[in-house]
Formats: structure tokens, C-alpha cells, sequence
């Protein structure tokens, strides 16, 4: 099933169709994220041979052997050998056909030389690409990937399309269990994420515990070995995994994570936070209001699968197994998980705003985010986690509520009261988000969101 990506689509379809013009497209994501299926299905209309080939671990010759494998399948031929890339372009030049080549996980073959010297081999490729031929490199080491695009590597600026595959939002998430109620909807995308390979497995017939019972809690539980075999494996030479342990389901100042790693020398910590950031691991926030004072930034994880599996189930393994699933949910995630998922719905609500941004719903937001105050009176400071900044440095503030109940009017006035008894804080709009919807509240006083809204 293709969900989403409509853009990405369109895109790369009119790269492909454009028989006059030399295409070389950089398409790069985190493994399993839908980069190869957005391939395929732009595939779908190519007008010509279409050759997919995915680099695996071995030498710059033997990939370059199962390269030549590739193409005679594809083209229906006995096994072809050529002395090179260019020689494989010279012969694509006889032909009368168009070819699109696809060459994924493309730093596999990228490693098998010293630095850039595949790049440079691949610069030159690109430079002198037959008219009837477009070339698709594709990779999931983003890090590696994002090579490609430094100004010192031979490649820098031979792309006429580049495309950085992220997960789903929690909108596009929401069509692998379409008939699910808007909290649910929100429940799912808050433990699972937006990876289309973890959508596809999920099992909406079920309840969100079963499917937490079933797919993640067994050591052998298909979305857990996912996180263990293909998330973790590819960055735990580079980290210091308690990284992720202390930011669970919150986010963290630097000082708070090394305090708890108890380094006392920065430099390793430095290095391992810049990695995990260029691999979109963790990201680093700041309040809107505050874009600049280092003192008011802090790291958090990115995936949400990956944030609910540090803060429910890492190291927990002999425990799991010694009383069941079953017994290990009712203990340690029954009881807490509402507030687990409560904590997502703030950034499910600025995803939200994203949204409509993009659309042109919502003319004049300049930035959304998380919003600082200091306040003099009461010696007291703090954070709101879901605030738009609109043309003329003003604010609306959103309250989020994940709720199975209408949010009572009473609620939101002592909410408004509350904000407004804060020094300092230039309000424009006070909203609330419910997942509930809301009792009698005058639409006048308040922006009002409620669950069927944020699916609509």
C-alpha cells in the first residue's frame, strides 16, 4: 500500500519524465522509512527499462559484478561482464530504449574505497551521463549520505532532485489504521511512530496493548527486534546508549546528561551528541522565544517507537521474560501510559499547525514551538509546549488535553486565568487541543481543536 508522499511523488515523477534533461536524483532516510517503495511506485510510470539494484557488504568489484548482474536480468540478457561503469553507459548508449538506473544503498559501495574516491568516480559518471539514462542513488546512512552534500565532495551539486525521506506525521500515520477513533489514532502514533515498515505491521483489529503485548514486549517481537537488529545496531558502535535511558520520555538539558552519565570530560559526550544529531536520532529544541540562550536548549528523542522503548522496556529483558508480557504491561505500562502518550500529543498538536501552515489556513504563523517565561512577581519559570508566534511578535497558546471526556468550560477559564497571571507574556490567542472535544464553551473566547479536527 503507497500512503502519503504525494509531493515526493510528484517530484520525482517530473524528474523522470523529462526525456531532455540530464537527471541525477539523491534520494536519502533512515532505513525502512519508504525511500525504496517511493522508488517503486514512481517506477510504476517510467517510460522505459527500469534497473533496481541495492549495493550489499562486499568489495568495489564485486559490487560492481552484481551491479552487471542486475542490468542482464533486467534486461532479459545472459550474464553481461564490463570493464566499468562507463563501459556499461557506452553500451547503454546503443540501445534504444530509456533506462533508469537505481542504485540503492548506495554507501555500501561508497565504503569500499578510500574517502571520496567512489564519489569522485560516481561525479564523473554523473558528468557524462548518456541522454537516454537517469541515475537514482539511494542510502539509508544518513550521515554518510549527507556527504554527498558538502561542498568539498566531488558530488556537491551534480543532483538535479534531492529528497530527505522522513517518517510519517501523525496525519499520513493515521491512514494504516483509518478506522480507529481520533484518540486512538493518537494513541498508536504516540507509541509507534511514523516508520511505514512499523505501520505495516501493527494489527488495528486489536487493542493498543495487545498490540504492545504481542509486538513488543517479547525479546522475539517482530517491532522489537526491528528497534534491537536494525535501529540500534546501526549507531551503537558511535554512542553511549545511556544517552538514550536519560532522555526516556522527556527532553534534557546537556548538563542534566552529563551529571547522569557522570563524565567530567566533555569532549567524547560532545562527539557522541553531534553524531547522534546527524543521524536524527535526538534533536535539539529551544523555545521560541529563547532561539539563542544555550541555557534553554535540550535534547530529546526523535522516533516515538524509539522514545517508548528507553522508557518502558530497555533493560528489562530478564523481568519480561521471568513474569510474561502480559504481567510486565499491568506493572510497569498500564498505569502510566496515558501520560506517555499525553506528552506526544503536544508535538501530534504543533505537527497539526505545521499542517495548516503549509496549506495556507493559517497565513501568518511565523514559528511554533515550546515557549519560556520568567516570572518576577511569583520567582517562578517554566514551559508551555504548544505556542505559535504570529506576524508582530504575538502568541497563541494551546493547552493539550488527551481526554475520553469533553474538557469542561470551568477548566478551560482557570487554564486561561492561570496564563494570564503571568508577567511578561504577550497573549494574543488562548486554544485548547482535546481529544475529547468540550463542554458548552463559547468559540469566542477560545480557539477550540478537538480529535475529528486534527484528522479532518
Amino acid at each position: 500500500m503507497f500512503v502519503g508522499r504525494k509531493k515526493e511523488l510528484q517530484d520525482l515523477n517530473t524528474e523522470l519524465s523529462n526525456k531532455n534533461k540530464k537527471t541525477a536524483v539523491l534520494i536519502y532516510g533512515k532505513r525502512r522509512v519508504g525511500k525504496s517503495t517511493l522508488i517503486r511506485e514512481a517506477a510504476k510510470d517510467y517510460d522505459g527499462i527500469v534497473i533496481n539494484h541495492q549495493c550489499v557488504a562486499s568489495t568495489f568489484e564485486g559490487n560492481l559484478e552484481l551491479i552487471y548482474k542486475s542490468v542482464s536480468d533486467s534486461l532479459s540478457l545472459p550474464l553481461m561482464h564490463f570493464e566499468s561503469l562507463f563501459a556499461l553507459m557506452d553500451y547503454f548508449k546503443t540501445l534504444d530504449k530509456q533506462i533508469l538506473l537505481i542504485i540503492d544503498e548506495y554507501p555500501y559501495l561508497k565504503q569500499t574505497k578510500k574517502k571520496n574516491e567512489v564519489d569522485s568516480y560516481m561525479q564523473s559518471l554523473i558528468d557524462n551521463l548518456p541522454q537516454n539514462v537517469k541515475l537514482i542513488l539511494c542510502g539509508s546512512y544518513i550521515t554518510i549520505m549527507k556527504e554527498l552534500l558538502s561542498e568539498d565532495n566531488p558530488l556537491f551539486g551534480r543532483f538535479s532532485l534531492i529528497q530527505h525521506i522522513h517518517s510519517f506525521d501523525y496525519y499520513n500515520s493515521s491512514a494504516f489504521y483509518t478506522n480507529l477513533s481520533p484518540r486512538d489514532k493518537i494513541a498508536f502514533y504516540a507509541i509507534f511512530g511514523g516508520s511505514p515498515y512499523v505501520l505495516e505491521n501493527l494489527d488495528p483489529s486489536i487493542s493498543l496493548q495487545d498490540n504492545i503485548v504481542k509486538l513488543l514486549l517479547p525479546e522475539t517481537g517482530l517491532i522489537r527486534s526491528h528497534i534491537e537488529n536494525i535501529i540500534l545496531k546501526e549507531i551503537q558502535k558511535t554512542y553511549d546508549i545511556r544517552i538514550f535511558e536519560i532522555l526516556g520520555n522527556g527532553k534534557k538539558r546537556y548538563t542534566e546528561i552529563r551529571e547522569k552519565l557522570g563524565k567530567d570530560e566533555t569532549g567524547l559526550l560532545d562527539k557522541q551528541l553531534k553524531i547522534l544529531l546527524d543521524m536524527e536520532a535526538i534533536h535539539k529544541t529551544a523555545p521560541i522565544n529563547r532561539k539563542n540562550d544555550k541555557k534553554k536548549q535540550f535534547y530529546e528523542i526523535v522516533d516515538n517507537l524509539l522514545r517508548f522503548y528507553f522508557t518502558y522496556i530497555f533493560g528489562k529483558t530478564g523481568t519480561i521474560s521471568r513474569i510474561g508480557e502480559m504481567q510486565f504491561y499491568n506493572r510497569n505500562i498500564k498505569e502510566t501510559i496515558d501520560h506517555f502518550i499525553s506528552r506526544r500529543l503536544e508535538g501530534i498538536a504543533l505537527q497539526y499547525f505545521h499542517r495548516l501552515s503549509l496549506s495556507g489556513k493559517i497565513e501568518d504563523i511565523e514559528d511554533y514551538g515550546s515557549y519560556w517565561y520568567d516570572d518576577p512577581k511569583t520567582k517562578t519559570n517554566g514551559e508551555f509546549d504548544c505556542v505559535i508566534r504570529r506576524n508582530g511578535e504575538v502568541y497563541d497558546f494551546y493547552e493539550c488535553k488527551y481526554y475520553n471526556h469533553p474538557m469542561p468550560s470551568k477548566e478551560c477559564h482557570i487554564e486561561k486565568e492561570q496564563l494570564l497571571n503571568i508577567k511578561g507574556i504577550d497573549v494574543s490567542n488562548i486554544g485548547f487541543i482535546c481529544t475529547g472535544g468540550f463542554q458548552a464553551v463559547n468559540d469566542n473566547d477560545y480557539i477550540l481543536v478537538d480529535g475529528d479536527m486534527l484528522f479532518e
